[in-house]
């Protein structure tokens, strides 16, 4: 045969596969809702810049009639490609292709490209859209699983992993996304569970729908399990590039710098914490007044409120925040929060990521329900992951600082390489009023006016105590500083810690509080 004619033959047989399950299934795929897989991969990727391998796979399963099925690609694409111009990993399962089925082919694919990624040290890209196991393969789909999650591993800490959930995510298939770095979820798309509800209601008796066990809200606000929540899958895609945008490629780089730009100017940093020590304020506003052109890209939103996590830049350079919410639970440390900080920190540590804590918080939340749920083993993960991290640690104590929360915060304790602190913070083992009322009892009690006695003492402990300059004159805080002298004292403080080296122990590694 001619080579003319094998170009025509190969051209061919690649419009086939390259059509999934064919027309009538890509219609039903999208009329879910839904993109198809190849679409996926190239509104997320650059334009033109998509490499697939691997098109022709086929399964080698011989039992349930499989030996006459043919599956186009094996029911994932996987291939290469640049995002704003830099070289990306990524695969993508094809619902249209048997239901996206895993068996042992399919999974041998998803790991070729995995192993790509860690060697050339780019970031891995999984969109999942999958009705789980293929059956007819048995434990060779469980098997294929079982090295998806061995890579998740081996890949954490080099390279960046991001998990795009876009239909089904069932049972054993939900760990590999646990062990990626980023989730992302879409409303009314995404699915993930361990258990349907069909055995749910077998079992149980209980009637619950996909959407309620396990939809895109019910991950990205009550258990955790995605980090970014999305309307459109098209508004996911671009919440994924301006992640990875911000992020390094693997954990020999640095995140790339761009031009350094001021802070919007509606963020009047000394106007957004009310006077009143008890008024909420939204700390994401004090956050703008701080970065590049006052933008912020906010990890798990919608999950544990009462800390914020995300990536702004500083000087053109990507710089990790941490900080208490006043607007929900006074910004206290609770279990969730705890898990959610500690995660972030571990992550930025892992990437050269300098990390920036706003602390505003009377403690961690008391009561039976947090007590029980184990409060003091997920609290100690922060004291863990703060401690552990060697990258660039500044602290900015904004307003409250009390007890066990004071320390857990980055203090200088646990290795912040800069304490500031605004003139109002009030730093103490407790907040003023309860300390009076225990320090002072009898005084207050044995008073005419006890409310009159009541509030001087809290005043003369606030004098005495709840204030920056104790903690300064020990030596804990660095500086007290006007508000408006934040941003220049973070850009001074970074470049002066740029090229820290932090010496620890020799281990093979610790053991943190899991």
């Amino acid at each position: 045969m001619s080579l003319k004619k094998n170009i025509i033959a190969l051209r061919q047989k690649k419009a086939i596969v390259e059509k999934g399950g064919g027309d009538k299934a890509i219609e039903k795929q999208v009329a879910m809702g839904k993109m198809t897989a190849r679409d996926r991969v190239l509104a997320l990727l650059d334009v033109d810049s998509f490499h697939e391998y691997d098109l022709f796979v086929e399964h080698e399963e011989r039992n349930f009639g499989m030996e006459t099925k043919a599956l186009a690609g094996d029911g994932v694409i996987t291939g290469t490609g640049t995002m704003n111009g830099a070289p990306i990993c990524i695969y993508a399962q094809d619902f249209t292709v048997m239901g996206g089925s895993l068996g042992l082919k399919h999974a041998r694919k998803i790991t070729k490209i995995m192993d790509h990624a860690l060697k050339m040290k780019v970031p891995c890209i999984g969109i999942n859209d999958s009705g789980g196991a293929r059956i007819q393969e048995g434990i060779g789909a469980l098997a294929g699983y079982g090295e998806i999650f061995y890579r998740n591993t081996m890949s954490s800490g080099v390279i960046p992993q991001i998990s795009v959930i876009l239909g089904p995510c069932a049972g054993g298939a939900v760990y590999s996304p646990a062990l990626t770095d980023f989730v992302f979820v879409v409303e009314n798309i995404s699915k993930m569970f361990i258990t349907g509800p069909n055995v749910i209601e077998t079992v149980l008796g209980e009637k619950i729908s996909q959407e309620d066990l396990g939809g895109a809200r019910v991950h990205a606000e009550i258990t955790g399990n995605a980090h970014f929540y999305a309307l459109s899958e098209l508004e996911c895609f671009e919440q994924i590039k301006e992640l990875v945008s911000l992020i390094p490629h693997s954990n020999q780089q640095k995140a790339a710098s761009i031009e350094p730009k001021e802070p919007v100017s509606k963020f009047n940093i000394e106007n957004i914490i009310p006077s009143d020590p008890k008024q909420p304020y939204d700390v994401r506003d004090i956050i703008h007044a701080l970065t590049d052109d006052s933008k912020f890209l906010e990890i798990h939103e919608l999950w544990a409120a009462n800390i914020v996590i995300g990536f702004g830049r500083l000087n053109g350079e990507t710089i990790g925040f941490v900080a208490n919410q006043p607007m929900y639970l006074a910004g206290v440390l609770d279990c969730d929060a705890s898990d959610k900080a500690a995660r972030f920190i571990r992550y930025c540590d892992a990437f050269n990521v300098p990390i920036v804590t706003l602390e505003d918080m009377p403690g961690y939340l008391p009561g039976v329900d947090q007590e029980h749920a184990g409060v003091i083993r997920h609290g100690a993960k922060m004291l863990y992951s703060y401690s552990e991290a060697t990258v660039p640690k500044i602290t900015v104590i904004l307003r409250k600082a009390y007890g066990g929360g004071y320390i857990a915060m980055n203090s200088r304790h646990l290795g912040a390489d800069f304490m500031f602190a605004w003139p109002g913070a009030e730093i103490a083992v407790m907040g003023p009023e309860g300390a009076a009322n225990i320090i002072f009892r009898k005084e207050i009690m044995e008073a005419e006016d006890e409310d009159a006695m009541r509030q001087q003492k809290v005043q003369e402990y606030i004098e005495k105590f709840a204030n920056p300059y104790v903690a300064a004159s020990k030596g804990y805080i660095d500086a007290v500083i006007e508000p408006s002298e934040t941003r220049e004292l973070l850009l001074h403080a970074l470049e002066v810690s740029k090229n820290k080296d932090d010496h620890r122990p020799a281990k093979k590694h610790g053991i943190p509080p899991f």
